[in-house]
């Protein structure tokens, strides 16, 4: 079974549906004899499962009774097109599942919940006995991935005066200054009011501005922070790794900081510009290496590790603090 598994961690979209939900089928009635008193006949479990598509699904059991009792303290992971479903431990997950032209079974946590895809040869319960073995590797990612939106939620925006969010890594606070003579490029950078607090960003926008008109101006003041530092950073690693950049676009991407073409284009996600540095160079050197290395192979993080040795902590950084929420 191991052969047929293939771990995908990456953030997913867009999957199809291509089962509904299975309904419970009734109970037979027993058959008794007039003067016998009646039976008492007791309904089957309610089991989630997707009808049978061709002979070898035919022959897939269903998933396991739960009783009422438990499901009440289950925990719930449910992906919005969800087909089929399954109770890992403590924990009832309902998954998405599509079939397709693949050799292996490939798990993805993503922001929606767990997708599971398949070949079309193989049966149900391989796919259930596949979900059951990695169990806790999915209940710890869909853990992972439900605290970290919990995370994005607390760090929600509140466009207005007074506003914070965080710029390289350092607290900011928004103040609206529509009399500053800075209209020419929107903002400007102030220590704190006494010296140790947070710092402040002056933005030219009126005191009754709407939020929409305040994020927008704290956006453009960013991205043309963040397009300055990028190109500061690509030309420090371009010459240490022996590469040349070409162009540099900035991203909005929900799901991916960036990425490297082979004619030396790269794309950032302005939004990096949250972190602290170091987390930025491992991003910015990660997409330079792809210009030597054009995949992830372990040649490619050697070529990384070159120019940034901890490079799995920043990594792991990037993926643990919370971004925060531009709603």
């Amino acid at each position: 079974m191991r052969g047929l598994l293939q771990f995908t961690m990456d953030l997913f979209d867009g999957l199809g549906n291509e089962f509904a939900p299975a309904q419970p089928s009734a109970p037979r009635p027993r058959k008794v004899r007039k003067k016998a008193a009646p039976p008492v006949v007791v309904a089957p479990p309610v089991v989630v499962d997707a009808p049978p598509q061709d002979k070898a699904d035919h022959a897939a059991p269903a998933l396991p009774a739960i009783p009422l009792r438990d499901t009440l303290a289950l925990a719930s992971f449910v992906h919005p097109q969800a087909t089929r479903e399954a109770v890992l431990g403590s924990a009832r997950v309902a998954y998405e599942f599509k079939r397709g032209k693949r050799k292996t079974i490939g798990f993805l946590v993503g922001a929606e919940g767990l997708s599971v895809r398949a070949p079309r040869w193989v049966t149900l319960r391989d796919v259930d006995a596949a979900i059951q073995e990695k169990a806790d590797w999915i209940i710890r990612k869909l853990l992972e991935t439900r605290q970290r939106h919990a995370r994005v939620e607390a760090t929600r925006i509140e466009w207005k005066d007074g506003a914070e969010f965080p710029f390289m890594g350092e607290t900011v606070v928004i103040r609206l200054d529509p009399k500053h003579g800075f209209a020419s490029v929107g903002g400007t950078l102030d220590a704190g009011d006494d010296g140790t607090g947070p710092r402040i960003l002056r933005l030219a926008v009126a005191q009754n501005a709407e939020p929409s008109q305040i994020r927008d101006a704290a956006q453009a003041w960013l991205m043309r922070q963040a397009r300055r530092l990028f190109i500061e950073r690509l030309d420090h690693f371009a010459p240490r790794l022996g590469v040349r950049w070409q162009k540099l676009s900035l991203s909005n991407a929900a799901t991916r900081w960036g990425s490297a073409s082979a004619d030396g284009s790269i794309r950032l996600n302005w939004r990096l510009i949250h972190f602290r540095l170091p987390v930025i160079d491992y991003v910015v050197a990660h997409e330079l290496a792809h210009l030597r290395v054009m995949d992830h192979s372990h040649r490619f993080w050697e070529t990384v590790e070159s120019v940034v040795p901890d490079y799995d902590l920043l990594r792991q950084q990037l993926k643990d603090e919370a971004v925060p929420r531009w709603g």
